[in-house]
């Protein structure tokens, strides 16, 4: 910005006045500038609730429109410390016994000491000092598989820590790979299967290439084998038939068994969870609930039209709480009475009044509402403002307002679970289509998205041309006043020198 010196001859305050002109133009670029900030707060408030709404759309909502929301199953057991069961919807309602007879186990071998002469071998010690040539190898069979071997070849200058680099990089003819180490301070190898079971297991395989390098390293058994754990497979006998896994894991009819302790006689009891089922209920009308008192606070907040947006002088002016504060009521009122707001509550309250015919356990159909399984909104006078579109459950233990009342909806799902099945279904589908119409895109807006997206961004581009040409006019203004001043005392100078000239030639 150029450097503009005034008022030097007339002894006019000229910044001030060239303000003042210019002031009604200054204002437009305020407003305009204010106006796009109030913009883009408002962008960000629908960005922060369209991702809640598209949470619940896609979330709890997308979920219990399905048959696997209410399926829930339970296994209990008589002894939680040997078996855990994980329960599918399809499994069986049952009881079953249960034997755990093995556990799975990884191979372990603890090497035989590795002598240097009379001193332990390190991870330093060559293979020449220990009596092994180039050529020789080290072997180990997989799985009990003879030709599924895991092989490594000793080459000259090699020492113990550079064939435990090359054993721990190989893989064996089927990509399995094996744990080892070498502890210096007690001069042996550690060997171990990656994973439990067989098929992981290792055995060492001995022959013309590998006796002697094998012999060497301690990669041997003992004649007792106590230094060696041969990997196996968990085996567990359920209700008489016998099932092997590597994992202690097992799959069987909707139960996912894992095996911790060898015991017997353990009882597997499956049933319908039906404290599963009322919770995914509850879960989802708790969602339900938190949506619709954030469109109520929104809509209803105060409009805060006595709260200008501020300038950048008039924040100068207070302190960063004034600020804050200040622009906080704005924010908080720039949803008040939107329209799309309205909609959405409108829409949604709307599939809570709805009824659907549902099958009975007796055979036969009635319409049903949520009024008949204990859920409804609270007393209209009695509630405050913001909840009156909050669903309640009577019975509810963390609802204050309902816990007292008789607890229907956990009775339906105890005596008629398929009734109750029906209705949320129904329920959630419907819920979820008009969600789904809420937020086809259009012109203005893109899908899955509850407001005018794409108006507000091409409103935020139409704001910078605004800005742009008004701070254009408000500079040409001050520049045109700028240079008329300037000639002003451009003349009052000529003047001034002329003066003193016919003062001087006077004689002072």
């Amino acid at each position: 910005m150029p450097i503009r010196i005034t008022g030097m001859n007339s002894g006019l305050d000229t910044e001030s006045i060239i303000t003042a002109l210019t002031q009604t133009k200054k204002d437009k670029v305020d407003s305009l500038t204010g106006d796009q900030k109030k913009l883009t707060w408002k962008q960000d408030k629908w960005k922060e609730l369209n991702k809640k709404v598209v949470s619940f759309y896609n979330g709890a909502l997308s979920k219990m429109r399905f048959s696997d929301a209410y399926t829930k199953k339970t296994t209990t057991t008589s002894n939680d410390n040997a078996v855990s069961v994980i329960t599918a919807g399809n499994a069986m309602d049952a009881t079953q016994t249960l034997d755990i007879n093995s556990l799975a186990k990884a191979a372990y071998m603890t090497g035989q000491e590795v002598k240097n002469g009379d001193t332990k071998a390190t991870k330093d010690t060559s293979i020449e000092e220990l009596g092994l040539s180039a050529g020789d190898k080290l072997k180990f069979s997989i799985g009990g598989d003879s030709s599924n071997v895991l092989e490594v070849g000793i080459e000259e200058g090699d020492t113990i820590g550079s064939v435990l680099s090359k054993l721990q990089n190989a893989t064996s003819t089927d990509g399995t790979k094996l744990n080892f180490n070498f502890d210096d301070k007690n001069g042996r190898f550690y060997v171990s299967s990656k994973t439990t079971g067989e098929a992981a297991s290792f055995d060492i395989l001995l022959d013309d290439e590998s006796t002697a390098a094998m012999t060497k390293l301690g990669l041997t058994k003992k004649e007792d084998g106590s230094n060696y754990i041969k990997g196996s497979s968990a085996e567990i006998v359920l209700n008489g038939e016998t099932y092997t896994s590597d994992n202690n894991t097992f799959e069987i009819n909707g139960l996912t068994i894992t095996a911790n302790q060898v015991a017997s006689g353990i009882t597997l009891s499956t049933k319908q969870d039906t404290s599963g089922i009322y919770d995914n209920i509850k879960s989802m009308l708790k969602e339900y609930n938190d949506l619709m008192k954030e469109f109520s606070t929104l809509y209803n907040a105060d409009k805060a039209k006595k709260y200008s947006m501020l300038t950048d002088d008039q924040k100068s002016e207070m302190s960063d709480k004034e600020v804050e504060e200040w622009e906080k009521k704005i924010k908080d009122g720039l949803l008040s009475g939107d329209e799309t707001i309205g909609s959405l509550r409108t829409g949604l309250r709307g599939i809570t009044n709805l009824g659907f015919d549902i099958t009975l356990k007796d055979g036969t159909t009635s319409k049903l509402f949520l009024a008949d399984f204990g859920i409804g909104t609270g007393s209209y006078f009695s509630t405050e403002v913001n909840e009156r579109d909050l669903l309640h459950i009577d019975g509810d233990k963390d609802d204050s307002a309902t816990s007292g009342n008789t607890d229907k909806l956990s009775a339906m799902i105890m005596t008629d679970p398929d009734a109750v099945q029906g209705f949320f279904t129904e329920f959630a589908k419907s819920m979820y289509s008009k969600m789904s119409d809420l937020m086809k895109g259009t012109e203005y807006s893109s899908s899955f998205t509850v407001y005018e997206d794409k108006l507000m961004a091409s409103q935020y581009s139409s704001y910078n041309t605004k800005i742009s040409s008004a701070q254009k006019a408000l500079e040409a203004m001050q520049d045109s006043l700028y240079k008329k001043f300037s000639a002003m005392e451009t003349a009052l100078a000529k003047t001034n020198s002329n003066s003193g000239s016919l003062t001087g030639f006077f004689g002072g």
